[in-house]
């Protein structure tokens, strides 16, 4: 079946585990800002295009305390939320929605998938990641993704 992933904004690190230990029986995320995708995992396969948003080089993203810090869990690790950085939002918020599509190319290109990637759908993929970062940080909340195996 494979793993979903599910980004969305919280308020801070305590409000996004929330979003994934449920006690209300609710699906994941329910009742926050989110989306959900097959395939696009925060941590390797959405590295690069941090890279080509933020400008900084994959070291300093890997660096950051908060790339890929596991704020929660669920069971035996079923089910993960994992932050993403600060700067990747901030800068995704301030992105020129016509650079996405420019983005998505080179992270077609940079070998994080099996074959080139379809660059209509990372486009549409950056697009919704895009808008939910201007939301998030309209609100002051942070960027988070809960992955489903």
């Amino acid at each position: 079946m494979g793993a979903l992933f599910g980004y969305y904004a919280a308020a801070d690190d305590e409000d996004a585990v929330r979003a994934v230990v449920r006690e209300d029986g609710q699906p994941l995320g329910t009742g926050y800002d989110a989306f959900a995708v097959k395939g696009i995992d925060p941590v390797v396969g959405l590295l690069p295009a941090e890279v080509l948003v933020t400008g900084r080089t994959a070291s300093a993203v890997r660096a950051d305390p908060r790339h890929g810090h596991m704020v929660g869990s669920v069971g035996d690790g079923d089910v993960v939320t994992l932050s993403l950085t600060d700067s990747f939002c901030v800068s995704l918020a301030r992105v020129d929605p016509n650079r996405l599509g420019e983005v998505a190319h080179g992270w077609s290109a940079s070998g994080v998938f099996d074959s080139q990637a379809e660059l209509t759908g990372l486009t549409r993929f950056l697009d919704d990641l895009a808008a939910l970062a201007r939301r998030a940080t309209a609100r002051g909340h942070r960027l988070y993704c809960w992955i489903s195996v």
